[in-house]
């Protein structure tokens, strides 16, 4: 039998709610906030162990359904414990552990609002290993998933924001989206009709 060489690229660490040093998950929920987005199904790329998005959409004032990956065991692990102690959450957020970079649309809902904060931060070479998709297969393959006059936002504050952009620029010419503008430290897309 053959030996496996290959391993997840995973990220070894746990990720609080460090507000000063990223604040893109509370920028979103103000944004869902400030534009009334209630009722929505939600695809949020990067959990953190805090599970901040996840907590905040399900409170009654916003009512959202999100659906998030993580690819950390530690943040992943705080997902299982929230999931035990507050199984109520579970009605309306759930957080799988996973490669962003091995989505299936097959297993996917469809979105109104898709969160692509951590795009270009953590695909590498050790992802081809395993076939993995790159960022503007990523990108290409959520907003295939995103309804009409759905939403799309990237994080202009990620270390990787700048290795982003062209492939941003590169998904405006690939796919039906439009530039709608900043919010703080979020740039938001919406999906054309």
């Amino acid at each position: 039998m053959m030996e496996r060489t290959m391993r997840l690229n995973d990220w070894d660490g746990y990720w609080g709610l460090r507000v000063a040093e990223c604040p893109c998950d509370v920028h979103f929920v103000e944004w869902l906030e400030e534009n009334a987005i209630t009722g929505k199904t939600i695809f949020h790329f990067g959990s953190g162990g805090h599970h901040y998005v996840g907590i905040r959409c399900a409170e009654p004032e916003l009512n959202n359904a999100v659906l998030s990956i993580n690819a950390s065991s530690p943040d992943y692990d705080a997902f299982m414990k929230l999931a035990k102690e507050q199984p109520e959450l579970l009605h309306s957020y759930t957080c799988y552990f996973g490669d962003i970079y091995t989505t299936n649309a097959k297993l996917l809902p469809r979105f109104d609002v898709v969160t692509l904060f951590h795009s270009c931060e953590f695909r590498s070479e050790k992802n081809d290993a395993y076939g993995a998709l790159t960022d503007l297969e990523v990108m290409e393959l959520f907003v295939d998933q995103l309804d009409p006059g759905g939403h799309v936002l990237f994080y202009t504050g990620s270390f990787a924001f700048e290795t982003a952009k062209p492939v941003i620029a590169a998904l405006e010419k690939s796919r039906p989206v439009e530039k709608v503008g900043l919010f703080k430290t979020l740039l938001v897309y919406r999906k054309k009709a």
